[in-house]
């Protein structure tokens, strides 16, 4: 099966009056049609830089990137970027902030607000289409920003810590909630986290980067014998600890 994405020595570094500082260097993995991806790494490291290049925000000096067996700059694929703050305009309501990327991309049409309003109502915003950002709890402004970026029917969808600006008991929530929203879209994500217990209990694989400049330490694959696998569930198995002490042990052999 031909990879999704595939990065082959991927090197980039920060320009600056001060002199450069190399964020990336040699990073090569793939990743696979319907995989959840997790990248971990030290505080600082490049996690969101990855991302950045990725997406093509940030062009590579070195190295190459394949979506869908074309190199990203010949790639039509659609990339979905999710952040670590909602970004939901507040003069909007829910529904208006849904249809936003679809502006921008002058892809508004009648099959398209079908489908968003088709999303609001699966992933349980129907009633809340109307409603502006601050009528709706953190939990819920996060899953109408999944939405927003659902409906531009994206192929690989980019994850940077979208869950970090919640509380613990909402962000458990939601990540379970998010998580199974992707998993039942079928959609390749890849996820940038600092919590260790995210990515266990969202990811098929963890790509464990090493401290700046980031390369690639270890890909760790993550099973869960399980007749239901979700995130909440996954978080209760026995399993769940050796992986966690798995990816800690990496993090911090240096210590």
């Amino acid at each position: 099966m031909e990879p999704v994405l595939e990065l082959k020595n991927i090197n980039y570094a920060y320009h600056t009056l001060e002199g450069e500082t190399t964020a990336l260097t040699d990073i090569t993995f793939s990743v696979a049609p319907g995989e959840f991806v997790a990248i971990v790494g030290p505080s600082g490291c490049g996690k969101s830089t990855l991302l950045s290049v990725i997406s093509g925000l940030l062009q590579a000096e070195k190295g190459l990137i394949k979506i869908n067996g074309k190199y990203l700059r010949d790639s039509t694929t659609n990339i979905g970027y999710m952040l670590q703050h909602d970004h939901l305009f507040e003069w909007r309501t829910i529904y208006h902030n849904v249809l936003l990327g679809l502006e921008v991309q002058h892809m508004l049409s009648a099959r398209s607000r079908a489908k968003a309003h088709e999303l609001l109502d699966l992933y349980g915003l129907k009633h809340f289409s109307d409603s502006k950002p601050s009528e709706l709890s953190g939990g819920m402004r996060q899953r109408a920003a999944l939405v927003r970026t659902l409906v531009l029917e994206p192929d690989i969808l980019l994850l940077d810590e979208p869950f970090s600006a919640l509380d613990y008991q909402t962000r458990l929530s939601v990540g379970d909630d998010i998580g199974q929203i992707i998993r039942n879209a079928h959609k390749t994500a890849l996820l940038v986290t600092h919590d260790l217990s995210e990515a266990v209990s969202l990811a098929d694989r963890v790509i464990i980067l090493t401290d700046r400049p980031a390369s690639v330490k270890t890909i760790l694959p993550v099973t869960f014998d399980l007749r239901e696998d979700t995130p909440m569930h996954r978080r209760n198995a026995p399993e769940f600890k050796t992986y966690f002490n798995l990816i800690w042990k990496e993090l911090n052999q240096h210590e």
